[in-house]
């Protein structure tokens, strides 16, 4: 007798565990995008493989010069702005309107997650949609960079704008983390999708989850500080392909 293929077992868990769940909250990183093409962050051709994080994304190096992070700022805004939500998007999007998924908690600052239609997202480390001034607090949305001047300047004060998003050396939103901390603490399921939880205070949500009797299932392409351990299924497959699945599969 022919054993099913291990991707649809795991599929099947982690369906018959939805269905079961009462508040359900994923948790996303950099890997949830890259079929949108904007490449991780991390890796072979991730951002960092190519500007120094520690010079170019670091508050402090924005302080110091800011026109010149803007030129690492202008290339990654390019990327984001060009970017489409992927069938990854939509489906957790589908998953919500179908009061199957409370909250998507995300360290993205891309807003596919809005895009594609869901409505309770937890910015972690900001958007990239949105300029701020750190002289005087200034804001404007930012819809795309035809006709910005770069690197931008507030109008009120003269002060290089800056994305408002986290940089390293930066603190997370207060509510923000407020947001996310409670929605894990609830959590009896908690999906965590393309990120490696490396990144803190970010990487610490499963763990608050599992520490309230909470389960948690990730899926990623590759084993991460979550296997074995504090995941108690881990899906070695890609987004785009695993939660179309489990969202057709939560409507019968």
């Amino acid at each position: 007798m022919m054993s099913e293929p291990p991707l649809t077992g795991q599929l099947d868990q982690a369906l018959a565990a939805l269905k079961q769940a009462k508040y359900v909250v994923a948790l996303t990183g950099a890997g949830i995008s890259v079929d949108s093409g904007i490449p991780a962050f991390r890796g072979s051709q991730g951002l960092w493989e190519r500007y120094d994080p520690q010079e170019y994304a670091h508050i402090e190096s924005f302080c110091r010069a800011p026109a010149r992070v803007w030129r690492m700022l202008s290339e990654m805004l390019a990327v984001v702005f060009a970017a489409e939500p992927n069938a990854a998007h939509r489906a957790l999007a589908e998953m919500e309107a179908d009061g199957r998924l409370q909250c998507v908690i995300t360290q993205n600052v891309d807003g596919l997650h809005q895009a594609a239609g869901s409505r309770k997202v937890v910015e972690f480390h900001g958007n990239t949609r949105q300029l701020v001034c750190l002289t005087c607090d200034y804001r404007r949305q930012l819809t795309g960079l035809d006709g910005l001047e770069v690197p931008p300047r507030c109008p009120d004060c003269g002060a290089i704008l800056k994305p408002d998003v986290v940089f390293f050396g930066e603190q997370i939103p207060p509510g923000a983390q407020q947001s996310a901390q409670a929605a894990a603490a609830h959590a009896d399921l908690m999906l965590v999708i393309g990120t490696s939880a490396q990144v803190y205070p970010s990487a610490d949500l499963p763990r608050v989850t599992r520490h309230h009797g909470g389960q948690v299932i990730e899926i990623n392409l590759e084993p991460t500080a979550l296997t074995g351990g504090i995941a108690g299924l881990s899906i070695m497959a890609s987004a785009t392909e695993v939660l179309p699945v489990l969202a057709a599969g939560l409507k019968s």
